[in-house]
């Protein structure tokens, strides 16, 4: 079995191996893969995604390079907006990813399930010889032709057989397949396991049930959420031809996405106004070029956008487009005839930077958050960068309100 332990973000490694494991590392798009000037080896670099994977026979390790601690804070963050308290994440050193996240899910479920599972009520549509809550005629008419029996009834049931524990053991089962997982919290999985046995299993693949926050299921509420993170991350499992990839990984660029959207969205919310999260636009008169900025902010009042900010973890850089960030920022200010416009990365993937575009009067600000910072202040950052952009948002409107003066 081959071991490959890499970085995020760090320097590649070469490993001896043949061409269709190479091959199936590439196109895992888990790392970048190239074959080296020597035969038989290859180049394995970390992209944006952290975690474990088995690829091909390949053991597949990524650390994230900031602190797990810092990163589980990012998690809790932009899962419910609230801060992720360090007794809950009490790790070593040298934890990997699954160990951490596998565990956290563990306590906080057992946690969520202690005084027994959550029921509620969940609409049954069956046939049935008894007649049960009512009678769904439509179908009863379609389908038994004027026959007596059976009934096709529809009738309330109140039971375990929810969407919050559905969601549970989803990610209880998805757990327990992998190998990596270690024994202690495997014996708290089994448990939550046998508890959960009367909820309906969901098949791979399928989309998970929703439900809503509310008072009564407050108790599940960090444990629903580590469930839908463990099922994101083990959403890298498919098969590629006859190899199989199997693990759990984060995407860091999305993580940082989803804690900026969270985080900053609050915080100019506070000031007034309101956001919205990937807000549809189109680049053409024809509305068939569609545009999704990460977070829009609308002003108090305001029925234009006032502000509208991209998260960028690091640089997208495509092959002969290396400021292809700035080029989509672009786009979005020039639809919307918007003089400013924000970019903002993890420190030390860019720096921050301010570029105003040649005849066109519109200026892209790069701002720079450090993830490393103690979570309070991380935050802070947070709302001096919300507090920049509304700042310069109120002088965007000084300057049009003097440009339809001068013009007037």
């Amino acid at each position: 079995m081959t071991t490959i332990e890499l970085v995020e973000n760090g320097a590649p490694v070469e490993v001896a191996l043949d061409d269709r494991t190479g091959l199936a590392l590439r196109s895992s798009d888990l790392v970048t893969a190239v074959p080296s000037v020597q035969p038989g080896w290859w180049i394995i670099g970390p992209r944006t995604r952290v975690g474990v994977a088995r690829v091909a026979g390949v053991d597949l390790t990524i650390r994230p390079k900031v602190d797990i601690r810092r990163l589980m804070f990012l998690v809790g963050y932009a899962r419910d907006g609230s801060f992720w308290r360090d007794e809950e994440v009490d790790v070593e050193e040298d934890t990997d990813l699954l160990t951490v996240i596998a565990s956290a899910f563990a306590r906080q479920a057992a946690k969520a399930t202690s005084h027994g599972l959550l029921q509620g009520y969940r609409v049954e549509e069956l046939a049935s010889p008894v007649l049960r809550g009512r009678i769904r005629t439509t179908d009863q008419v379609t389908r038994r032709h004027g026959m007596a029996l059976p009934l096709e009834i529809r009738f309330d049931e109140y039971d375990v057989d929810i969407p919050e524990n559905q969601i549970l053991r989803a990610a209880t089962d998805r757990l327990l397949r992998l190998e990596r997982v270690p024994d202690d919290t495997r014996r708290t999985l089994r448990r939550l396991s046998r508890e959960l046995a009367d909820v309906t299993p969901l098949p791979r693949g399928w989309v998970l049930p929703t439900w809503t926050r509310s008072r009564l299921n407050a108790r599940y509420h960090v444990a629903l959420g580590l469930s839908e993170l463990v099922l994101r991350g083990s959403s890298v499992e498919q098969a590629a031809g006859t190899v199989r990839i199997d693990g759990f990984m984060l995407d860091m660029a999305k993580l940082f996405e989803d804690f900026l959207t969270e985080a900053l969205g609050a915080a100019l919310v506070a000031g007034g106004g309101r956001v919205r999260v990937q807000d549809r636009w189109h680049l053409d008169e024809a509305s068939t070029v569609p545009m999704k900025p990460d977070l829009v902010w609308y002003g108090p009042g305001s029925t234009t956008p006032t502000a509208v900010v991209d998260a960028k973890y690091k640089a997208e850089k495509p092959s002969g487009y290396p400021n292809a960030d700035l080029y989509q920022m672009l786009a979005y200010c020039t639809v919307r005839g918007m003089l400013r416009g924000h970019l903002v990365y993890a420190k030390g993937n860019e720096p921050e930077a301010r570029h105003r575009v040649v005849g066109a009067g519109v200026e892209i600000h790069q701002h720079a958050l450090d993830l490393d910072a103690d979570p309070a202040v991380l935050l802070d950052q947070v709302h001096d960068l919300a507090t920049q952009v509304t700042r310069l948002a109120a002088s965007e409107d000084f300057l049009a309100a003097r440009d339809v003066a001068a013009h007037a």
